[in-house]
């Protein structure tokens, strides 16, 4: 065997063995007569030492030792004399008796460590070295432990995994797909999945009751950072179910997840419409962890003052944030700047401080009077020594959503977004619509197969807009981490569903017609839910972004610069797909 024990292991109890291990050279000490060499693999590291007394042939070995060399080392265990309390195995060394190099290395492109000199650029370059840093490698150890445990419990729950076709047909309804060209049928195209939807809806007619998968999906968008072009979903699939009936189950799941990993135990968990979070924070999927909900003043300040701005708004709202009158001038117009950013859109910011000694200093203060600003000191709660920002706008929505731009904004600088404190909820009653500008018509806010609230059905054909969908969001710390919904099984339902959605009659055959034929032979009610793997993961791992939690990811721009990948191919390979480029460059 290339080793007896691995790098993580030995104890002091195991003084006086002979071991065999192998692994890397993470760093290499030479002192007097003396070669230290730490020796690192997937569980640990362990302290080598080469006594030039001893074996100075052996000794010179150790010394031509690189970063990174891959070796193996026989020797026996002792107690080690200046003992490392942090790590695990820094009772003992090991007292080398043969050195073998199983593989030389360069010098790596950057040092492999927790804190390494690397950039993203270059770590995702050399991706393979960058997983053998313990922070990085630890990431990968929790999904694993996450997937085991989210088998084991919806296996106990009855579920069936079932894999699903990666290359399936195209359904545009939705982000954009990536296409795969046939070979054997030139001139027509495989979209890759966005998500297993209408196959587990098939699975369910098909009797299978309970399904999951964790499974691979693609959408061709544009990235962020909780956004990969292929990301993983753990999808669920329920029959003769309703609503309650799904969200419980996979709170359950959620719980289970939450102590099992982090030993966090979730309270029973609250629910929030749509309606009320975009109210109270100006987002779908807000973060709990913080206070500084929204306060509308158009009472307060439309028409009371000489503010045109204001006089014209459709919302005025405004946060208040604790202790921060103290704001400088600078720190305020920092603020301004922020949400003028294009990535917020706002036209500008006011503020009004609520000073410590009593006083009001405002951006504001030449068209309202002293008692007005008194009023709306009143009105949002604020305190002496508070901050109060407002925002106005044209269109309510559109304005809540760049409040929330700030309010998260102010969580941030005030480090209020612990991500040791973990606030979850479901939001609830989601529009079954909505608008959008580039299409310039309605569409399916979730999917084209999302019940209607069943008191809302006779609204679809005048209101649309104002049907409500049998839809769930799980929400955690201001993160969108899974939803789902109770599904249409019912047919003139469906193509209600699709003649609102401004498809016809010919085009919902070609794209669903195997979907519309199977529900009639006697589709059960059912409902799912998905779960974004990544997100999850990353979430209870306290990570900035998902790639951090996936093996080889891909950049903001959605390539992989460690394969150069997506790249040009063969002339040859063009001609037998029978495309022909024709680049707008």
């Amino acid at each position: 065997m290339y080793r007896t024990s691995t790098c993580g292991e030995l104890r002091l109890s195991d003084a006086g063995k002979e071991v065999t291990l192998a692994g890397w050279v993470q760093r290499s000490r030479k002192m007097g007569g003396m070669t230290f060499v730490d020796l690192r693999d997937r569980y640990g590291i362990t302290q080598l030492v080469f006594n030039e007394a001893d074996d100075a042939t052996l000794c010179g070995d150790a010394n031509k030792l690189g970063r990174e060399y891959c070796i193996q080392v026989n020797g026996i265990v002792s107690e080690r004399q200046s003992k490392n309390s942090k790590i695990p195995t820094g009772d003992i060394e090991i007292i080398a008796k043969g050195l073998k190099v199983l593989s030389p290395s360069l010098t790596p492109p950057f040092t492999i460590e927790d804190n390494t000199d690397g950039g993203d650029d270059l770590r995702m370059k050399y991706r393979y070295l960058d997983l053998r840093r313990e922070a990085v490698r630890k990431n990968l150890e929790l999904r694993h432990r996450m997937t085991i445990l989210i088998r084991n419990f919806l296996d106990s729950q009855k579920f069936m995994e079932v894999e699903t076709p990666i290359l399936i047909g195209s359904t545009p309804e939705g982000a954009r797909d990536f296409v795969v060209p046939s070979r054997m049928n030139p001139g027509q195209f495989y979209a890759l999945p966005q998500s297993p939807q209408t196959l587990k809806q098939l699975l369910m007619v098909a009797g299978f009751d309970r399904y999951f998968q964790i499974a691979k999906c693609f959408r061709d968008e544009d990235l962020r950072a909780d956004r990969q072009p292929e990301f993983t979903q753990i999808d669920c699939e329920m029959s003769f179910v309703d609503q309650d009936d799904v969200i419980n189950l996979f709170e359950e799941m959620a719980r289970h997840l939450f102590r099992e990993i982090r030993g966090v135990e979730l309270p029973k968990l609250d629910q929030m419409t749509w309606h009320e979070a975009m109210k109270r924070f100006g987002s779908d999927k807000p973060d709990l962890r913080f206070g500084m909900e929204f306060v509308e003043l158009m009472d307060d300040l439309k028409g009371t003052g000489s503010f045109s701005v204001f006089d014209e708004a459709a919302y005025i709202g405004g946060i208040v944030v604790p202790g921060c009158a103290d704001y400088s001038r600078k720190q305020l117009n920092e603020l301004t700047d922020f949400v003028k950013r294009p990535q917020v859109g706002a036209h500008g910011l006011v503020f009004i401080k609520y000073n410590a000694d009593g006083t009001v200093k405002s951006s504001i203060d030449k068209f309202y009077t002293a008692e007005q600003l008194q009023k709306v000191k009143e009105t949002t709660g604020a305190k002496d020594g508070d901050l109060v920002l407002i925002l106005s706008g044209d269109n309510a929505n559109k304005t809540r959503i760049q409040l929330c731009s700030l309010r998260l904004e102010m969580g941030d600088r005030l480090g209020l977004r612990d991500k040791n404190v973990f606030k979850c909820l479901w939001i609830v009653d989601f529009p079954l619509f909505e608008w959008s500008d580039e299409e310039q018509r309605l569409m399916a806010t979730h999917h084209p197969f999302t019940m209607p609230n069943p008191d809302d059905i006779p609204l679809l054909d005048e209101h649309p807009e104002q049907v409500r969908a049998k839809a769930y969001d799980f929400v955690c710390n201001g993160i969108e981490v899974g939803g789902g919904s109770l599904r249409i099984h019912d047919t003139q339902l469906q193509e209600k569903m699709f003649e609102v959605l401004g498809f016809t009659p010919e085009r919902a055959e070609a794209q669903f017609g195997f979907l519309m034929n199977a529900f009639k032979y006697g589709a059960p009610p059912h409902a799912g839910l998905a779960f974004g793997l990544d997100r999850f993961v990353s979430i209870l791992a306290g990570l900035d972004s998902i790639r951090d939690c996936i093996a080889f990811p891909k950049n903001n721009s959605g390539r992989d610069v460690m394969l150069d990948a997506p790249s040009m191919i063969d002339q040859k390979q063009l001609d037998e797909l029978e495309i022909k480029l024709d680049l707008k460059l």
